[in-house]
């Protein structure tokens, strides 16, 4: 499929899904946010695909937000529905069955950063920007902010950074743990390759049921998401993936997954 807002490249197993609105730093529209659902059904069922990395084109924004001019003179019931088609795609990502890593690359604001928050994990350039400006609209954030966040930083430093709309440098971000890692940004790309690419090189079915574990339990007692584990570890074992990983180590051979 062609996309007007997003452009798909793969390699090496990996599928790179660029926001591509650059004059307005990659902001979000409905147009943008029901492209990148149907991306997102794409890379989920292309076999060739076993890691995706979500950026943003050009050199200043990963998002830098939802379209306020779309958005200015939205009624309730247009806003409630903007709101759930957001929430609606960043569930896509967030139980996309392949591992998603969020390259922030510049502004990650508001919409963007929310984004980047679904993704499975966050590695951004030294240059990024994130935060959630939305209370200096006279708003708030929209599409999950307020769950994630709290969730990924703890209750109090989120509410700092929600009411203040404060937005935050790379390595103050880090230090929050919202990015795992920063780098260079002539080298943020290359890096988060080249942890796609040992992503890539295990077995995907594996990896999709660890990650279907983790969020599954995330938000359970520990005994029920033991449960949960339980269940999908063992599941792993009627897996062509297991046999083949198992039986290449002890004949000290490389693993030739297959995804299955």
């Amino acid at each position: 499929m062609a996309y007007k807002n997003l452009m798909i490249e793969t390699e090496e197993g990996i599928a790179i899904l660029k926001i591509n609105r650059p004059k307005v730093l990659n902001a979000l529209n409905v147009e943008t946010l029901e492209e990148l659902q149907q991306a997102l059904k794409e890379v989920e069922e292309r076999k060739d695909v076993r890691v995706v990395i979500l950026t943003g084109e050009g050199e200043k924004a990963f998002v830098a937000g939802a379209d306020i001019v779309e958005m200015k003179d939205m009624t309730p019931a247009e806003a409630i529905n903007f709101s759930r088609l957001g929430h609606t795609t960043l569930g896509m990502i967030e139980n996309l069955s392949k591992p998603v890593i969020a390259a922030v690359n510049g502004y990650a604001l508001g919409g963007g950063l929310e984004i980047a928050l679904a993704c499975d994990f966050i590695y951004a350039s030294e240059g990024a920007k994130m935060g959630v400006p939305e209370v200096t609209l006279g708003i708030f954030p929209g599409f999950g902010g307020t769950q994630r966040l709290p969730r990924l930083i703890g209750k109090g430093r989120a509410k700092e950074l929600i009411f203040t709309g404060e937005a935050i440098d790379a390595q103050t971000a880090y230090g929050l743990g919202i990015a795992n890692k920063v780098f260079p940004s002539e080298n943020l790309l290359e890096e988060v390759k080249k942890t796609a690419r040992r992503i890539a090189r295990n077995g995907p079915v594996a990896v999709s049921m660890a990650k279907e574990s983790v969020n599954a339990g995330y938000d359970l007692g520990t005994e029920e998401g033991e449960a949960i584990e339980i269940t999908t570890w063992a599941n792993s074992y009627a897996t062509y993936d297991q046999k083949e990983g198992m039986g290449a180590f002890l004949e000290k051979r490389k693993a030739q997954f297959k995804g299955e």
